[in-house]
């Protein structure tokens, strides 16, 4: 048996295997490990202390982010959704709004879950698929580009936000939305400034609006290939636009947006 008092007895592997199932170290072990000449084992406890403080940073995040509806729940609105939207800004395709509401886990369950906009495509794509199969529920709503152009895109925002809420079963006791109170729902609500950076369900329904979203773009670059809409989702990319100038617009295109 490993004598876990004298470290520096053990070999790079050996204490490799040890510091990457640790959660923390006692001060003897740090003492011990510090004072060993091998710069391998130096190495290994840089790295352990660097994970450490990241995990631990996260542990903060993930609190602050809770906090808001932890403070909600206490006043006895257990089922909390954040709701919020993705694509107001493309020259094409749907505004894509989601609600989610979360269930209280311990931090960790829903570790990582930020600002979409925050996280690579692969990240969000990974959450995604724990939020859609983890959280109590989910639900979608779009509005399409005819509709963006009658109504405008803040309206049309709005609007995908309520048809997303007013589809979550159980329905919500409490909203909370990024930025803008969401009105014509008979649901208590606060609008939470930069709340998809600042409160967990929102931050859950940014990701699940947004991958939603880029599918289905990436549908509609099957239909319209020219447009590259499978890798500029239907933002003003210099090659969106060049194709624009060329082809014209396509029927997802949004007439009321400017394309200079």
């Amino acid at each position: 048996m490993k004598n876990y008092n004298n470290l520096s007895h053990w070999t790079v592997s050996e204490l490799k295997k040890y510091l990457d199932l640790q959660e923390k170290l006692t001060p003897g072990e740090i003492s011990t490990l510090k004072s060993d000449n091998r710069r391998s084992v130096q190495k290994l406890l840089s790295c352990f202390i660097q994970r450490r403080e990241k995990e631990l940073e996260e542990k903060k995040r993930l609190h602050r982010m809770i906090l808001k509806e932890e403070s909600i729940r206490e006043r006895g609105y257990t089922l909390v959704a954040g709701v919020d939207e993705a694509g107001r800004g493309p020259l094409a395709g749907p505004v894509v709004a989601a609600a989610v509401i979360l269930e209280p886990e311990e931090d960790s369950f829903w570790s990582e879950i930020n600002d979409s906009k925050q996280l690579s495509p692969y990240k969000r794509e990974t959450l995604y698929e724990i939020i859609t199969s983890s959280a109590r529920a989910f639900a979608v709503g779009a509005v399409n580009a005819a509709l963006i152009d009658k109504i405008n895109i803040y309206q049309a925002s709005l609007e995908a936000m309520r048809l997303a809420v007013r589809q979550l079963w159980p329905q919500p006791y409490f909203l909370l939305s990024d930025g803008f109170a969401v009105p014509g729902l008979e649901i208590p609500q606060e609008a939470v400034k930069y709340g998809d950076a600042l409160c967990l369900s929102i931050a859950a329904a940014s990701i699940v609006a947004k991958v939603t979203r880029d599918r289905i773009m990436e549908g509609y670059d099957k239909i319209y290939p020219e447009y590259g809409f499978g890798r500029n989702k239907g933002y003003p990319t210099p090659e969106h636009k060049e194709a624009i100038k060329v082809l014209g617009l396509s029927p997802i295109h949004r007439r009321t947006f400017k394309y200079d």
